[in-house]
């Protein structure tokens, strides 16, 4: 009886190792952590530039220069 419980577990194990992501899978995966990368750069880059032409609109003016 040990025999087949041994066999049993070590099949169901081996079954669920093999039963990993499928190469569709671990593509759309890559592109979605590409897409998630990307619009991140992106608003990082908007928050920077929005925040340098804030500043640059915020600076004082010095009329004492000609």
């Amino acid at each position: 009886m040990k025999k087949v419980l041994f066999t049993l577990a070590g099949m169901t194990f081996l079954g669920l190792v093999a039963c990993g992501p499928s190469a569709e899978q671990k593509k759309a995966m890559e592109e979605q952590a590409q897409r998630s990368a990307d619009s991140a750069a992106n608003a990082l880059l908007q928050q920077a530039s929005t925040s340098a032409s804030d500043s640059v609109m915020a600076a004082p003016v010095d009329s004492t220069q000609k």
